[in-house]
This record gives C-alpha cells, sequence and structure tokens, in this order.
C-alpha cells in the first residue's frame, strides 16, 4: 500500500514537472504563431545594414583665402571642416564615390584627423607636410601615408598660383584605401520630424567664417567662406543638402606653427549637441561617438535619429 501510494506521488510529480517545465521554456522561445511578437528596438541609423563600401581617399584641403578656389572637392563624399592654428579652417574630404581627376590645394594633416580618419577602416590619407611630432601618430593610425613625400609622382604645382597654396593631387596615382566599414557608411533617410525653419545659418571661427544659405530651387545648402560665395574651379558653387553643425570640444595641442600659435585639436571621440540642416530646417539634438573606429550618431530629443538627405555631407567641428 506505502509503495503503491508512492509510486502515485512520483507520477504525478512527474506530470507537474513536464508542464511546468514546458510553460517555463515557453518564455524563451519565439511565440507561436498568432501570438504577438515583441517589438524590436529601432537601430540607430536606418533599418538595413550596410555592405561595405568602395575604397576611401581622404584628402587635406587648403582654406585660407589665397588657396581659394578649390579644385575637385564637389565629388567628395564627406567635407569637414576643421579649426587649425591661427583661427583658421582647414577641410578634410573623403572620397569613396568617386574620384574627380585632380583635387586641392593639398596642404598639411592635423592631430584632428588621426582620430576622425579610423572611423573610414584602412583609409589613404593624402596630405603635405606635418609638424615633425605628429608623423608618429599618423604612422600609428590606420592609414596609408600618402603624402607628397611618400608618393611624389602624384602631386603636382599649379605654377599660376602662389606656394604653399599650390599643390594638386592626382587621386589615380595613389595606391586605393580599404574598403568603407558598413556599420560606419552614411545611410540617407527621410526628413526628421518638426525641426526650425531655417534659410542661413554661419558658424564663425576667430578668423574665418563659414556660412549656409538654404535654396529650395536647388535643395541644398549653399556654402559660403568669409561672406563669399565658395565654389570649386571644376564645379561652381558648393553646398550640399546636409550640414551637420558638430559641437566638440577644442583644446591646444603642443604643436606650434611658425607664429607661434597653438594647433587646435576638436575632440570628436564622446558626446555633444548637434544641429542637422536639411530641407530648409535645423534640427537639434545629441551626437555620439564612442570610439575611433565608430561613426558619429545623430539623434533628436525623444532618440529619433536624425538622418542625412541624400548626397554629399558637409560636418562642421565648432566649440
Amino acid at each position: 500500500m506505502r509503495r503503491g501510494r508512492m509510486r502515485t506521488l512520483f507520477a504525478a510529480a512527474l506530470i507537474l514537472l513536464a508542464v511546468f517545465g514546458a510553460a517555463a521554456c515557453g518564455l524563451f522561445s519565439t511565440p507561436r504563431a498568432g501570438s504577438p511578437a515583441r517589438p524590436e528596438q529601432p537601430p540607430a541609423t536606418s533599418g538595413t545594414p550596410q555592405p561595405p563600401g568602395p575604397p576611401v581617399l581622404a584628402v587635406k584641403i587648403d582654406n585660407v583665402p589665397d588657396a581659394r578656389p578649390p579644385v575637385g572637392i564637389g565629388a567628395a563624399d564627406v567635407i569637414y571642416v576643421e579649426p587649425v592654428e591661427g583661427g583658421y579652417s582647414r577641410l578634410l574630404a573623403i572620397f569613396a564615390s568617386d574620384l574627380p581627376p585632380a583635387v586641392g590645394p593639398v596642404r598639411s594633416a592635423r592631430e584632428t584627423d588621426a582620430v576622425l580618419l579610423p572611423q573610414f577602416g584602412h583609409p589613404t590619407l593624402a596630405y603635405s607636410g606635418a609638424a615633425p611630432e605628429l608623423l608618429p601618430l599618423i604612422a600609428a593610425a590606420p592609414v596609408t601615408d600618402a603624402s607628397d613625400e611618400h608618393q611624389p609622382a602624384a602631386y603636382s604645382r599649379d605654377e599660376s598660383r602662389t606656394a604653399p597654396h599650390n599643390l594638386f593631387l592626382d587621386p589615380a596615382k595613389l595606391p586605393p584605401g580599404a574598403p568603407w566599414p558598413g556599420q560606419n557608411r552614411i545611410v540617407a533617410g527621410p526628413t526628421p520630424g518638426g525641426g526650425t525653419p531655417t534659410d542661413h545659418y554661419e558658424v564663425t571661427f576667430p578668423a574665418a567664417t563659414v556660412g549656409f544659405q538654404w535654396s529650395a530651387a536647388e535643395h541644398r545648402w549653399l556654402a559660403s567662406m568669409d561672406g563669399a560665395p565658395f565654389a570649386s574651379v571644376d564645379g561652381g558653387r558648393l553646398g550640399p543638402p546636409t550640414v551637420v553643425i558638430e559641437r566638440v570640444k577644442v583644446r591646444e595641442s603642443a604643436i606650434r606653427d611658425a607664429a607661434g600659435n597653438p594647433s587646435p585639436i576638436a575632440e570628436t571621440v564622446g558626446s555633444g549637441a548637434v544641429s542637422v540642416l536639411r530641407d530648409g530646417r535645423s534640427f537639434e539634438g545629441t551626437w555620439s561617438r564612442p570610439a575611433p573606429d565608430a561613426a558619429a550618431t545623430y539623434t533628436g530629443p525623444s532618440g529619433e535619429p536624425l538622418l542625412p538627405a541624400p548626397g554629399q555631407v558637409w560636418i562642421v567641428l565648432t566649440p
């Protein structure tokens, strides 16, 4: 009798274990057909992961008044506007989709570039000269050094211009960079909601200004430098569909120019305030870049992505 009762209790325990075990497994399995699925978190940039892009070429472009007009930069995918010594700005043009026959005027690299460029994988970096203290940083960065010293056949001087603002590059004569990492490629998207109607925006450096005027007819922000229209020799008036005003910390480095001016470093890893200009509106939000090998993302007040319009993107680094 006792043995039979024990056998019955043991069988009941097995049944209960099977029932609760099945229920527990259901907590971690895929819902059955017809049951509501758990919503996925939206990605930070767009829906579909991007495959690797074409090889990347980064070129440092002179931007003082004596260096204008530039050549070839209308073909760039991205143009960074960086603060440099003396209160001026310099451009870092990123080419991947298209390589023009000539680019310039080419000038020297800066410490800011050594942190900006790893997001593009292992790009080719074209520049002319750098402070001796900077050369070890460039050598340690994930770039192919394609300066005029390393690739002299790719560069030539335009004698109609004044040195040192007359060095030009033939991109076809440089070794190609590595493909643009898919997770860091720029992804265009629809116009965000909200925003403030804006037809003009200006960024002031100590000795230079960069302005953008919205053209509804051309659907782009017409660029100006120091109050004058900014145009290239080969492409006319420059103006991207999207401008990103990225507010960053700027600190002095130990490097100084010939006049004794310290070279500023724009800190592009971290986070800060951002204004994204597109479609005749300004969208305020936050930029975030967790590491040098990651691209910056831009989000609005509610965490919604602030994506660029299709086409060239300018990113202005300003305090």
